[in-house]
């Protein structure tokens, strides 16, 4: 009998390993597309197989922070940084304003279907980040953004899987809290 003493080991998902099979050598595009792809499987990954009530389960008082709320937010991030800053597309956040800009966390409670939503704007929001990247000419390409000024698209690529990266810590905890699972 083989005792499980890692936490990586605790998780035996079909798959789950897999997202981590990207290019580790070659050019720098597919590199860091592979391993913000990674990035966001693991965010679905660990929101896989929840209710929505479970979803939208705060981590603690006072914060707002559930799982729901990290859908919410990185589909907003998704959207500022490849529509609006590199595509430059005049669009507004999804879930967040000027007026509500934690809306994003605040605004993650359970209700008809708040969290299909949260997930169909994820994924048109990674959908279209994922055409944007591959299409563009080079990881030369720009964009200006209020808060780093002119950013490539390299740049805007190491964001966001540091982002995703931070986040999907904080839902290795979620989860952890709302039944016990843990694991990569």
């Amino acid at each position: 009998m083989t005792i499980r003493t890692r936490r990586v080991e605790l998780v035996e998902t079909a798959g789950s390993d897999r997202r981590f099979e990207g290019p580790a050598t070659g050019d720098e595009r597919p590199m860091l597309l592979s391993v913000l792809a990674a990035q966001r499987a693991t965010l679905e990954f660990k929101c896989a197989g929840l209710e929505e009530e479970s979803l939208s389960r705060r981590a603690v008082e006072p914060s707002t922070l559930s799982l729901l709320g990290l859908v919410r937010h990185l589909a907003d991030m998704e959207r500022q940084w490849f529509r609006r800053v590199l595509a430059g597309q005049d669009v507004t956040p999804r879930f967040s304003s000027e007026a509500d800009p934690d809306g994003d966390f605040d605004g993650a409670v359970s209700g008809p279907r708040a969290a299909a939503e949260a997930w169909a704007a994820w994924r048109e929001e990674v959908e279209f980040a994922d055409r944007f990247a591959a299409g563009a000419p080079g990881l030369d390409v720009e964009g200006e953004s209020p808060w780093r000024g002119k950013v490539s698209l390299r740049w805007v690529l190491i964001h966001m899987i540091e982002e995703y990266a931070r986040h999907n810590g904080h839902a290795d905890l979620l989860r952890e809290r709302i039944d016990g699972a843990v694991g990569m």
